[in-house]
């Protein structure tokens, strides 16, 4: 991923213009677009299948290890196992398919997750994985305005960016399995 960080970041003018097709996506039925896991901090790894576990989230993830600032005792969040985005999403803001890994979410689908389809306590099942939408806010963050800019964390981060959750969403596994790229992911 090394060499991707300095492209061209959109204006939130840019960010407007390419919002019809994001909204446009699936409502009940979509697409695994990618898998990612991220080994070490700033890594990443697209994998074709990944695998998921009821404790460990995506296998070969840092999520158990890395912890979170959210748990008193700085322990991975149970609640932020697996981070989703919306793949139209993360390609307009990052400008290219190869640098959506950047956003630093593990599964990027092509499915609308606004809270209006999407609310916490839906499951998702992905390829033989099922998910469940938590309730905590996933968030654009400084990370993210590095890679995308400062339009693009704000834009995300906004009443209507939070209203359609363009960042993203958390959830966590409750059914082990796996999912490759290009499989059906959808609300049951």
């Amino acid at each position: 991923m090394d060499g991707l960080l300095f492209e061209k970041h959109l204006t939130a003018d840019e960010i407007e213009a390419g919002i019809e097709h994001v909204l446009a996506s699936p409502r009940n039925k979509g697409t695994v677009e990618l898998i990612v896991v991220r080994p070490g901090v700033g890594k990443r790894q697209v994998l074709e299948v990944g695998e998921f576990d009821l404790e460990r989230g995506l296998i070969g993830d840092n999520w158990l290890k890395r912890g979170s600032k959210r748990t008193p005792d700085g322990s991975a969040h149970p609640d932020m196992q697996v981070n989703v985005m919306n793949y139209r999403f993360a390609e307009l803001v990052a400008g290219e398919r190869n640098r959506v890994p950047l956003a630093g979410d593990q599964l990027f689908v092509d499915l609308y997750l606004g809270p209006d389809s999407v609310q916490p306590g839906t499951r998702l099942r992905a390829g033989t994985v099922v998910l469940e939408v938590t309730s905590l806010p996933h968030l654009g963050c400084k990370k993210f305005v590095e890679r995308f800019g400062l339009d693009a964390m704000k834009y995300a981060n906004s009443e209507f960016g939070r209203s359609k959750n363009l960042r993203g969403l958390n959830a966590r596994v409750v059914e082990a399995g796996n999912c490759r790229s290009g499989d059906l992911i959808e609300r049951i």
